[in-house]
């Protein structure tokens, strides 16, 4: 699963590098679908059916699932990008959240950042207890003790993480907070992606008129991040991510392993 993840982090590279005040979602979409195909690979969300894009792409109070389309990017915006590929029969799956500058509106601007950063760290946090977890639903305790540590922000329930492999999503689902139940076993062979969605206000949402995308109920802002993290039996490689997850689990005191 080495190569669709690193593919599927250069879609996201792509997308991030085209992000501008003036394009569109269509033109990420763009840039990401070239950096996948560019390395072998398709984009799989493709092959979900009635779905005809690279990415999702969600912007402001659209939490997951915006269809890319003609719609212009403006100062200020808060835009999470979710993209996958497929190489071999195997899958990546990963997300990040930019927020665009503007300088008129400072206020907002940081408040969009820091729930983008929460969201982050949050993902940064789950990875880090799947390193040393016994049970798969540590991750959601770790996730949701995080955000619940840096302030008043919603954990949305009606969507969590999942296994991906073969398939991009596949059994077990990994909760972005806390369960009754252990889970899993975390083992050798285990694979998942990851990904807390965390919203400004309440967690109610509901599916708009497209019948993808997903929106907050309150109208207020989203941010999405994501990676699909290996165990194996030295320890664990984040698949969508460059460096293996080095840079994001340094704080940790955690090193990936490489796969053999």
């Amino acid at each position: 699963m080495l190569a669709p993840g690193l593919a599927t982090a250069a879609s996201l590279v792509a997308a991030r590098e085209a992000m501008q005040v003036g394009v569109t979602t269509l033109e990420l979409d763009a840039a990401a679908e070239a950096a996948i195909v560019a390395l072998g690979g398709q984009p799989n969300f493709k092959l979900e059916q009635g779905y005809f894009h690279t990415v999702c792409a969600s912007v402001n109070d659209d939490v997951v699932h915006g269809i890319p389309n003609g719609r212009v990017l403006g100062a200020g915006d808060i835009v999470s990008i979710d993209s996958g590929a497929i190489i071999d029969g195997w899958n990546g799956d990963a997300a990040f959240t930019f927020v665009l500058p503007d300088p008129s509106r400072p206020e907002l601007v940081a408040e969009r950042e820091e729930l983008s950063r929460v969201t982050e760290q949050s993902l940064w946090h789950g990875i880090a207890r799947l390193a040393e977890a016994r049970h798969l639903n540590e991750v959601g305790e770790a996730i949701e003790d995080y955000i619940e540590s840096q302030g008043s922000y919603g954990i949305l329930t009606d969507y969590v993480g999942h296994g991906i492999g073969k398939s991009m999503h596949e059994a077990p689902p990994v909760f972005n907070y806390r369960v009754r139940q252990k889970g899993p076993d975390v083992k050798p062979g285990l694979v998942v992606a990851i990904e807390p969605m965390v919203v400004l206000g309440d967690i109610e949402t509901f599916t708009r008129d497209d019948d993808w995308t997903v929106a907050t109920s309150d109208g207020k802002a989203a941010a999405h991040w994501e990676h699909s993290v290996a165990v194996h039996k030295d320890g664990i490689w984040v698949l969508t991510a460059e460096d293996g997850g080095a840079a994001g689990l340094a704080q940790f005191g955690i090193t990936p392993t490489p796969l053999a």
